[in-house]
């Protein structure tokens, strides 16, 4: 060690390795068994996805292409199963609804989520409370939330009463067994009670736009529409993404509110490939062709999901 005393003259002092401050060499050895950030940690939990989501999977692909009936045995057909799906009007009907439910969801929720959470970002002063209250159904059942709006949607429930009130008795109906509006009456149940989860979504990406860049763009001449293309429309993007590959994989899922309000009826105007695969494997005692159906849910979740992200990508990243 080398200290300077003057402009010309240096000293040299010899300082012994126990009072310097560098920390001793390690010594080489068996290393602990317990050491933090061991992937072999997580091994039991991985283990467990692996034989309960996968192997389960692959067991259901397997029988896809079998006519088993959930006992005794069984013989391998191909894909005669896959022929009739979509062979069968009903079940091509099924996979309709399906998609209306699932696309309707997620525009509803997002349009309406998004303009919920920039209505109470940053201007109302009451905006914790109203957040909790959007909120509140995320949290309840699906089933009891179903089971509410069924009594809403009764011939002598609220909803006609109130259309009575008013003066509009023409438009009164028996709305769950209308098969017409029987998908719709599904599809205000499903929104209603996601729209506040999509809301927490673009809260959480409205939270990382600067006010200052709103407060500049302003200045600089754009209006409400301008700021919100061009600063807040890019600052959210993965809120988008996130939630519209969620809204998709969640509503071509949609099972527990069909079943609550109409049990895919009337004559199967709301049946979907979830209600169909419950039916056809548990009612009918159909396995084989139950889990092809669901097989053909599981490809459109993935194709559907796969493009979402492809089209809500940031293509900004990358460029120069």
């Amino acid at each position: 060690m080398t200290v300077t005393i003057q402009q010309d003259s240096t000293r040299t002092i010899t300082v012994p390795p126990s009072a310097r401050n560098t920390p001793p060499p390690r010594r080489r050895g068996r290393r602990p068994l317990l050491q933090f950030g061991h992937w072999w940690w997580a091994l039991p939990a991985v283990l467990v996805v692996i034989g309960v989501h996968y192997v389960a999977t692959l067991t259901g692909g397997f029988f896809a292409f079998t006519d088993w009936t959930g006992l005794g045995d069984w013989d391998f057909i191909g894909l005669d199963n896959f022929v009739r799906i979509f062979n069968d009007p009903q079940l091509l009907g099924s996979v309709w609804n399906t998609l209306f439910l699932a696309f309707g969801s997620v525009i509803l929720t997002n349009v309406l989520g998004l303009l919920y959470a920039l209505a109470i970002n940053r201007m109302l002063k009451t905006r914790y409370l109203l957040r909790t209250l959007l909120f509140m159904p995320v949290v309840l059942s699906p089933l009891a939330v179903a089971y509410v709006w069924k009594f809403i949607f009764q011939f002598d429930g609220p909803l006609n009463g109130f259309l009575g009130l008013i003066g509009l008795e023409e438009f009164q109906k028996v709305w769950l067994a209308d098969p017409t509006w029987s998908i719709w009456a599904i599809l205000i149940t499903v929104v209603w009670q996601q729209t506040g989860f999509v809301m927490v979504i673009y809260l959480a990406g409205l939270a990382s736009v600067p006010i200052e860049v709103e407060e500049a763009a302003a200045l600089d001449g754009a209006g409400l529409w301008g700021r919100f293309r061009h600063v807040v429309v890019p600052a959210i993007r993965p809120s988008i993404a996130i939630a519209t590959t969620l809204g998709i994989i969640q509503g071509l899922r949609i099972f527990d509110q069909i079943l609550a309000l109409t049990g895919g009826g009337p004559a199967g105007a709301t049946e979907t490939l979830a209600t169909q695969v419950y039916k056809q494997a548990f009612s009918l005692g159909q396995f084989g062709f139950g889990s092809a159906l669901a097989l053909v849910l599981t490809l459109i979740i993935l194709v559907f999901a796969i493009f979402q992200q492809y089209i809500t990508r940031d293509r900004s990243v990358g460029k120069v």
